[in-house]
């Protein structure tokens, strides 16, 4: 055989490893160009329709299409309801500001700075496309501000008109979108959220059964994988709410999603609980885990621990019913030790909590059947710190600038404003990204003002017609989109969004280079001053949120525990849900793991004040729950334990033996919970 044909088959291989990588490219290129040509389509309708009406700013309507723009339909349908709502409240905010301070130039510019610092502040409380919505409200502000004011930054009588015609430039920008975007993209995100939601459930069910089958050492391997749990659990958040864009009939059952995903940190923390009691009992927990699980049907115990999704999926309710069966057997199991009362409960709890989450999947898959009903989503705050930072540097930034722009009087102050309040009230939210995420959408304002001037001087005086100009910023615009799908970063929509501004096409073209190159230095300048407010007055580290996070959630424990503070089940869980949702990237397992031990701490507190009562065993809990607020976790265990025996001796009926029984098996969670994260709840103690 000759040494060519020897060489043959690695080249074939080499050939088809090629092909695969060609296609592979392709397949991902494919959706990118189509998002380009939508982001383009969206524009040049957005520009077609404001010459129509002869508007004065038409750009503002193309860049406000560009913003609303996103890979997902579901995302820019939501984000354009939000960007909508946002914008009525900053031009009615504008138009309240110049009618207190017409002529108090620098009192206008105060109260415009404070407004900023207010939408940043409540953008910051908020989530997703609703923080965003908040943000826009401060950022409309400043723009009509801008063309309002006069070179020195005074207030004239024209603001009403003004405010009528942005907010309707903005506003035909947000429709034209949402029309083009909808018409041509059929959205997949709900089908997304339902693949991730079985998934999950489906894996914590299986992780949850697998973990009665485990002896007592091996529940230390389940800690990580149920501490990554946190973790996916808490980033279904944003996916909810493209879901809601997508699909509008969700919207008025949003409860039930937003139960899915506390239903889920529920059968976390019921797995938890009994993963920590068998590892307690070690090889003693045997006969409980073989009487548990013969209440439970065979169909949640053979679930893979890597999730049945596709089960899951195609038939929700079965699984559903199955929950149902189970919880009902584990808490009517006749349990003879507070050790099974424990392990039975809480693994119904788990359950309880899969069941919540199969009822928002039943929305998903199957819109026809109704829904089940839900509490209402209350709005909760983790830590209004960082709020307050992004409200002082918003306030800080804005009043330096406007400052500069008084002394100097450059006449384009006013444009260096709005993108000084678009970066730095845009970016706030962005936690430890903020920094970062300002220099890359700086990088990206100095690329637009680049492809802004090759096509407003060396194309554009070339062409006469619409149809001429939408091909003209074609070129930029269907590039740039795809980057925005492929690479994922705030450089290409801020080239998307600063273009149009920047070549400023009007029905009356206009080339003064002067006034291009102060308008390019105004933009550059303003996202470069927001960058530098985020360098100079930094975010708050990820370290210390997540500081802040256990601690916050320690000092209301113990608020719980010493009864300053009346908390309800729901609240408490509303409370950490919304702490455990606000942890870090950069938060470790463990510290997701202690948010989890004082969800599991303070909801048992509450169930055994209410059982204390009825066996007149409220002074012994008393002195438990004290010694938890001292921050003692070896005293309050010894306490809890004289509980346990008086509860252990006291006579009673077979169903208050139950409630007993329930109440021990309470106090067990608790002291085990203690135990294992006693440094924890012992922080800060004196």
């Amino acid at each position: 055989m000759s040494q060519a044909s020897l060489r043959t088959p690695p080249k074939s291989r080499s050939d088809l490893l090629n092909a695969e990588q060609a296609m592979a490219a392709l397949r991902s290129a494919v959706p990118a160009l189509l998002f380009g040509l939508r982001l383009w389509a969206s524009v040049c309708l957005a520009l077609y329709i404001a010459f129509w009406l002869q508007l004065d700013n038409a750009y503002w309507a193309g860049a406000s299409a560009a913003a609303v723009c996103q890979p997902s339909l579901g995302a820019s349908l939501r984000k354009a309801w939000f960007r909508m709502i946002g914008t009525a409240v900053g031009a009615v905010a504008i138009v309240v500001l110049t009618s207190f301070f017409v002529q108090d130039r620098l009192g206008f510019l105060f109260g415009l700075a404070l407004w900023g610092a207010v939408c940043g502040f409540v953008a910051t409380l908020l989530r997703n496309f609703a923080s965003y919505g908040a943000a826009l409200a401060g950022i409309t502000a400043a723009i009509i501000a801008s063309d309002e004011v006069g070179a020195v930054g005074g207030a004239n009588g024209d603001v009403l008109i003004l405010a009528i015609t942005r907010a309707t430039e903005i506003c035909i920008g947000i429709i034209c979108a949402g029309v083009v975007l909808a018409g041509t993209d059929f959205g997949g995100a709900r089908h997304r959220l339902a693949v991730q939601l079985a998934t999950i459930a489906s894996e914590i069910t299986g992780r949850l059964t697998g973990t009665l089958l485990l002896a007592g050492p091996e529940q230390s391997r389940t800690r990580l994988v149920r501490r990554d749990f946190i973790r996916r659990v808490a980033a279904l958040d944003p996916v909810i709410d493209e879901a809601l864009g997508d699909s509008s009939d969700l919207r008025p059952h949003s409860p039930v999603l937003q139960a899915a995903i506390g239903g889920l940190f529920a059968a976390l923390s019921g797995w938890r609980a009994a993963a920590f009691h068998l590892d307690f009992l070690r090889d003693k927990g045997q006969r409980e885990t073989d009487i548990v699980l013969e209440y439970i049907p065979p169909e949640l115990c053979s679930v893979p621990v890597h999730g049945d999704a596709a089960n899951w999926v195609a038939d929700p309710s079965t699984w559903r019913k199955t929950c149902t069966s189970a919880i009902r057997s584990l808490t009517t199991l006749p349990a003879d030790t507070p050790s099974l009362r424990l392990l039975a409960d809480r693994t119904a709890e788990g359950l309880i909590g899969i069941k919540r989450a199969l009822d928002g999947l039943m929305l998903l898959v199957d819109p026809a059947r109704n829904p089940p009903r839900s509490r209402s989503v209350w709005f909760s705050v983790a830590d209004p710190l960082p709020a307050f930072v992004n409200a002082a540097r918003i306030f800080v930034t804005v009043g330096a600038v406007e400052l500069f722009w008084i002394a100097t009087a450059w006449p384009s102050g006013a444009q260096a404003l709005v993108f000084a309040a678009i970066g730095v009230i845009l970016f706030s939210p962005r936690a430890s990204q903020a920094y970062s995420n300002s220099i890359s959408y700086m990088i990206g304002a100095g690329l637009a003002v680049a492809l802004a001037a090759i096509v407003k001087f060396a194309v554009l005086p070339g062409l006469t017609t619409f149809e001429g100009l939408s091909l003209a910023i074609g070129l930029v615009l269907v590039p740039t989109g795809m980057l925005m799908v492929l690479r994922k970063t705030p450089t290409f929509m801020a080239m998307a969004v600063i273009f149009l501004p920047l070549v400023a096409p009007a029905n009356t073209a206009s080339y003064d280079t002067q006034q291009f190159y102060n308008s390019a230095l105004a933009v550059v300048a303003g996202v470069g001053a927001a960058a530098l407010a985020f360098r100079l007055l930094p975010q708050l580290s990820p370290a210390l949120q997540v500081r802040r996070l256990l601690t916050l959630t320690v000092r209301d424990l113990r608020g719980l525990t010493c009864g300053s503070i009346v908390w309800t089940p729901h609240g408490w869980e509303r409370r950490i849900y919304a702490r455990l949702s606000a942890m870090p990237e950069q938060a470790e397992p463990l510290q997701r793991a202690q948010l989890l031990a004082a969800l599991s701490v303070g909801t048992e507190a509450i169930r055994l004040r209410r059982l204390a009562r009825r066996f007149d065993a409220e002074i012994e809990l008393d002195s438990a729950l004290e010694a938890v607020t001292l921050g003692e976790s070896g005293v309050a265990i010894e306490r809890f334990g004289r509980l346990d025996r008086m509860l252990a001796t006291a006579p009673s009926t077979r169903p208050e033996g139950r409630l007993r029984l329930r109440a021990r098996g309470s106090v067990l969670a608790v002291s085990e919970a203690l135990a294992r994260h006693a440094a924890y709840f012992d922080l800060g103690a004196a």
